[in-house]
């Protein structure tokens, strides 16, 4: 069995309103509580890095499952959105919605349509982070094919 570790520093010089630090590999910015839950908005968040995860995770998922089968992909893209509810001062990532874009070339066949159809929601479930914090985040696709 092989394991992959990943190594993150953070840097919080004080209180709740403060600006952090944050360095993971490639991943170095700064960090804040954003402006939609009252804090100062520079850099980036745990809310947007979660969706982040979950967004880069997936559509890499896909691009991989998409080459393995050899289908004639055209161009793919992704939207998506993080959904966190707030009741009664408690913060819930409530849900994430994948609004993914396929299209394959023009001389693809039924069958080949019907594939990557399949595969815009396996690549959900056999994502590791969909697959981390399936359970305790709603996960919904809203996929258009072409």
């Amino acid at each position: 069995m092989a394991e992959h570790h990943f190594h993150l520093k953070a840097d919080w010089p004080g209180g709740r309103n403060s600006e952090g630090y944050i360095e993971a590999g490639n991943l170095k910015t700064k960090i804040s509580i954003p402006p939609e839950m009252d804090g100062p908005g520079v850099g980036t968040n745990p809310d947007e890095m979660l969706l982040g995860a979950a967004a880069t995770c997936y559509i890499i998922t896909l691009a991989a499952m998409i080459e393995r089968a050899k289908l004639p992909l055209d161009e793919m893209s992704l939207e998506s959105e993080g959904i966190v509810d707030v009741t009664n001062g408690v913060f819930t990532y409530k849900k994430i919605i994948h609004r993914p874009t396929v299209s394959l070339q023009a001389n693809a066949t039924e069958e080949e349509h019907r594939k990557v159809a399949q595969l815009v929601e396996k690549a959900e479930k056999s994502c590791m982070i969909s697959r981390a914090i399936m359970g305790n985040v709603e996960l919904e696709l809203q996929p258009t094919l072409r």
